[in-house]
C-alpha cells in the first residue's frame, strides 16, 4: 500500500479560487489589518509574503508597523484602536512580539468577531460550545484535509497527538463536533503506539520530528502531519520535517506531506476567516 497524498497546495488553491469568487460577488472591499512589532526579520518577510497572498484573492492588506522595541501599551493600544474602527473587520498580530510584550494578553484583546487567527480565548471557547466563531487556522486546516479524504467522521476513532491551545485541543474538539470518538494524547501518553494503531484518523501535532512510526498506524488510516521541525542533516543542511516518519506512507491510506500539506492550507484558512469576518 502507498498512501494517497493530502495535497495542501492543491486544496489551498481551490479555497483561494472560491474566495476570489466570493469577494467579486460581494462587490465590496475585504481587508486584513495586521500588526507587526517584531525583532525577528523573518516576521517582516512573512508579512511581505502575506500581502502578496492577500492580493492574489483580492484582499486589501494594511500593515501597522510598530517599533521592534514597542511596549505592551504600544501594541495593545493599536489593537484596541482597531477594535473600535468600523472600517477594520479582520485583525491579526504577527509573532513574535518584542520580549517585554505578553503575546497572550495582546491576543486576548482582539475583538472576537475580528480575530481571524482564532487566538482570542473567547473564540477557543466558542469552538468548544459549537457556536459560530473564527476557528484557529491550523485546526481548521487539519479538519478540511481530513474531510477531503471522504472518511466518515461520525463514529470514527481519532487520536490527536499534541494538545496545544491553538492546534491540538481545537482539532480534537472539531472532530468531536463531527461526532468522531477522539483521544487527546501527547508524546508522554502511556501506550501511545497502541492508541494510534487502533485509530482511523491520526493527527500528529506534538512538535517531535518523526515521532509517529509506521508500526503505530492502522493500514488504510488517515494521517495528518501538523509538525514543522527544523533539523540538521549529516551534511549540515537544515531541512523541514514533520512529526510523522515518512515510512508511514507505506501503511496509511492517506498522508499529508511536510512541507506542502497543512502549511498551505493554514494560510488558506486564514484568508477564509478574513473573508468570513469582512462579509459577515
Amino acid at each position: 500500500m502507498s498512501a494517497r497524498p493530502i495535497d495542501g497546495k492543491d486544496l489551498s488553491a481551490r479555497v483561494k479560487a472560491d474566495l476570489r469568487d466570493r469577494i467579486l460577488r460581494a462587490g465590496r472591499p475585504v481587508r486584513l489589518d495586521a500588526v507587526l512589532a517584531s525583532p525577528d526579520k523573518g516576521a517582516a518577510l512573512y508579512a511581505h509574503n502575506q500581502a502578496k497572498t492577500c492580493a492574489e484573492v483580492g484582499i486589501e492588506y494594511h500593515l501597522h508597523e510598530l517599533s521592534a522595541e514597542a511596549s505592551y501599551e504600544d501594541v495593545a493600544g493599536r489593537v484596541l484602536l482597531m477594535n473600535t474602527d468600523e472600517s477594520v473587520r479582520a485583525i491579526m498580530v504577527h509573532m513574535p512580539l518584542p520580549p517585554a510584550v505578553d503575546a497572550e494578553r495582546v491576543q486576548s484583546l482582539i475583538a472576537p468577531e475580528k480575530d481571524v487567527e482564532g487566538v482570542n480565548p473567547a473564540n477557543i471557547g466558542n469552538v468548544v460550545y459549537g457556536r459560530r466563531s473564527l476557528v484557529p487556522c491550523t485546526a481548521l486546516a487539519a479538519l478540511e484535509m481530513i474531510e477531503h479524504t471522504g472518511i466518515e467522521l461520525r463514529g470514527a476513532r481519532a487520536v490527536v497527538v499534541g494538545a496545544s491551545n491553538i492546534v491540538g485541543k481545537p482539532i480534537a474538539v472539531l472532530l468531536m463536533r463531527a461526532e468522531a470518538t477522539v483521544v487527546s494524547a501527547n508524546k508522554f501518553t502511556q501506550g501511545l503506539p497502541a492508541l494510534c494503531r487502533d485509530a482511523d484518523i491520526v493527527v500528529a501535532a506534538a512538535g517531535v520530528a518523526g515521532l509517529v512510526k509506521p508500526e503505530w498506524i492502522k493500514p488504510g488510516a488517515v494521517v495528518v502531519d501538523v509538525g514543522i521541525n527544523r533539523i540538521k542533516g549529516a551534511d549540515g543542511r537544515t531541512t523541514t520535517v514533520g512529526d510523522v516518519d515518512p515510512a508511514v506512507a507505506g501503511v496509511a491510506g492517506w498522508l499529508s506531506p511536510v512541507p506542502g500539506g497543512v502549511g498551505p492550507m493554514t494560510v488558506a484558512m486564514l484568508l477564509r476567516n478574513v473573508v468570513d469576518a469582512a462579509l459577515r
